[in-house]
């Protein structure tokens, strides 16, 4: 009996786990039989194994042979296997120098002819191997520029079987082959949009530095034409670079949710608007086979903006309540559950009712009082107590239009703002922001007389409990916004106005 090995990786959301593949050459009648609890794309690649071997100038051995994915408890999912199973066998039959085969985690799809396919989420793979300890990896030369992002490892791109056996030492003849390559994203275009394009909104605008400078989620409610995309789009303009961690985080989000080359790691936060028909699988992630992020973790570290909020369906904004308040969502299946990133920035907009012109002067509203009610009803109450701030949003006029004596703020000015109030709040309490209860009760706790406008909001019961916090962390998002070490009772009104700004 001959037992080949090598290794693979298989993914739970952007986790990975090593995975250690067995090919067991034994007498029998010739089988080629895959466990370890495969899914069904898996199981097929055995005829996948079996074409590209036979294509590849070697021979598949005429017996029973078993090929065992370790742990057998661990779900695997997708075609990403087929590579590292093809090299086991070769290495049970000693086609392949064993030694070196076993070192080495193996990642990509077989064609039928031995090339090797580009695979989907190469780089959480390789950041999971890196983790793991591995130190070579070898990948679909269509992935290689997204494998080479990650450092300390050895990146090892072959375009086809034969070029597989090749590097690992056997002599077998190379045809020159062309090899797959994924489809590329296409090149960002320069932003040429500026936040000095809103017009006749300067408090909206001041909200939206805010938002920006503290992470806060948003909540635009106004007309039609008012400019609530206008700003929203904008917001992630303003937003500072991701740093380092971030960026891999939101590359391999990136890999994961598309099979697309990454050429180079994303530095800018990404912002997702979805259409309103979308579903919650859509939404927050999930689908058969294979679980997929959503776009509540696509716009991770970034905005995910939900125009015309209330005509989306109410199981899926009340779905984003969770992630909210954590920053990462759980996707559940009946063996196993996948972890993605959730820490979205969130922007609602909404028009005042189904016609859009309550409210609005010179305008006439075909709405009943209660069909206003009910289109807004469609927001729960669970789901805007969770959005820190509130902005009304008015159209503008002609002569706000064609005002050129008014200073606009510019996207370079509001950035560099954002950029320093985040510098003042990371020098005070790092990285990861303080618990509600030190706020209120730690040494960041602010004198009576400060909050006393926020403790009237909370007798009389305009805020909640979670609205109080929330309204602490806004002050202390406008105190780093004006340069001052500690919120004023001025910032606590600013922060309480916000945070109440569409129900006043």
């Amino acid at each position: 009996m001959t037992v080949g090995r090598t290794q693979s990786i298989a993914l739970s959301g952007l986790s990975g786990h090593l995975v250690d593949i067995e090919a067991d050459i034994a007498s029998g009648l010739p089988a080629l039989v895959l466990i370890g609890l495969p899914d069904a794309s898996l199981g097929e690649s055995k005829d996948r194994v079996r074409s590209a071997v036979a294509n590849s100038g070697c021979a598949m051995p005429p017996t029973r042979v078993t090929v065992n994915l370790s742990p057998a408890s661990l779900p695997k999912q997708g075609s990403g296997f087929d590579l590292a199973i093809a090299l086991a066998i070769l290495a049970g039959t000693r086609d392949v120098p064993a030694e070196s085969v076993a070192s080495c985690v193996h990642i990509g799809e077989l064609a039928l002819d031995g090339r090797i396919r580009p695979v989907a989420g190469v780089l959480p793979a390789v950041v999971a191997a890196r983790e793991a300890g591995a130190r070579r990896i070898m990948v679909p030369a269509g992935n290689r520029t997204e494998a080479e992002l990650v450092p300390d490892i050895e990146v090892i791109p072959v375009a086809s079987l034969a070029h597989a056996l090749r590097e690992h030492g056997t002599d077998i003849a190379v045809s020159d082959v062309d090899a797959i390559e994924p489809p590329r994203d296409s090149e960002p275009l320069s932003p040429t949009r500026d936040l000095s394009d809103i017009v006749g909104q300067p408090d909206v605008v001041e909200a939206l530095v805010t938002a920006a400078a503290g992470g806060h989620h948003m909540f635009l409610l106004g007309p039609p034409g008012a400019g609530k995309t206008m700003l929203a789009e904008r917001l992630v303009d303003i937003l500072p670079d991701l740093d380092a961690r971030d960026a891999l985080e939101v590359t391999s989000i990136a890999s994961l949710a598309r099979l697309a080359q990454m050429r180079q790691l994303v530095t800018r936060p990404p912002f997702i608007a979805p259409h309103h028909t979308a579903t919650a699988v859509a939404i927050v992630g999930g689908g058969s086979g294979v679980i997929r992020p959503g776009a509540v973790s696509r716009a991770s570290r970034g905005v995910l903006f939900l125009d015309e909020a209330p005509e989306f369906a109410t199981t899926v904004l009340d779905a984003l309540r969770q992630p909210l308040e954590s920053g990462d969502i759980v996707i559940h299946r009946a063996n196993y559950s996948a972890r993605f990133p959730a820490r979205v920035q969130l922007v609602l907009a909404a028009n005042p009712c189904p016609c859009g012109n309550a409210g609005v002067a010179d305008s006439t509203c075909v709405c009943t009082p209660d069909r206003r009610r009910r289109y807004l009803a469609r927001l729960s109450g669970p789901i805007l107590d969770r959005i820190d701030i509130h902005v009304p949003v008015s159209r503008v006029s002609r002569a706000h239009l064609f005002d050129n004596t008014s200073p606009r703020m510019t996207t370079a000015h509001a950035r560099e703002r954002v950029v320093a109030a985040r510098a003042m709040a990371n020098d005070r309490w790092g990285r990861d922001l303080p618990e509600a209860t030190e706020l209120r009760s730690g040494k960041f706790r602010l004198a009576p007389v400060v909050v006393r406008a926020l403790d009237a909001a909370l007798d009389r019961g305009a805020v909640t409990m979670r609205g109080y916090d929330r309204v602490l962390r806004i002050a202390w998002t406008l105190a780093d916004c004006d340069g001052s070490p500690m919120p004023t009772a001025d910032h606590i009104g600013r922060a309480v106005y916000l945070r109440q700004g569409v129900h006043a």
